[in-house]
């Protein structure tokens, strides 16, 4: 496990795609921190009510810029129309939403995050057993 946690942030620009309407600017800020060195964080504003996060897998970040990638509440993919744009949806309860982004800031941010943590070092910076406290209750008493 490593001790000199570094948090990377970045902000972009994400438009906001619906039927029969222009796309909506969205500010986002994504974000990559050591501590969860597998993650990404995609923190989308939302106007007065502040800042809804999403949370996924680096990889799937770095597999979307190829090809679509995701089975789950995130799916990345390669705009069909625009090598430039990148395609990104996102599914949960209260609803579906998909946004066009700039592939290479996608890119340049990820980049980023490799010359933090290299890929398949992530393992480490994991520190364990403060994972595991996180996870087991401590009231044995």
């Amino acid at each position: 496990m490593r001790n000199d946690h570094v948090t990377l942030r970045a902000t972009a620009v994400f438009d906001l795609l619906a039927p029969r309407c222009p796309a909506v600017p969205v500010r986002v800020e994504l974000r990559y921190d050591t501590r969860d060195p597998y993650a990404v964080v995609a923190a989308f504003r939302t106007g007065k009510a502040g800042w809804v996060e999403w949370v996924f897998a680096r990889d799937l970040l770095a597999d979307g810029l190829i090809a679509a990638a995701g089975e789950g509440d995130v799916r990345i993919r390669p705009s069909a129309d625009d090598p430039e744009v990148v395609v990104v949806e996102l599914n949960s309860p209260s609803g579906h939403a998909v946004f066009e982004a700039s592939a290479q800031e996608f890119a340049d941010f990820l980049d980023r995050t490799y010359d933090v943590v290299l890929p398949g070092n992530e393992h480490l910076w994991v520190d364990l057993d403060d994972a595991l406290a996180q996870m087991i209750p401590n009231d044995r008493g």
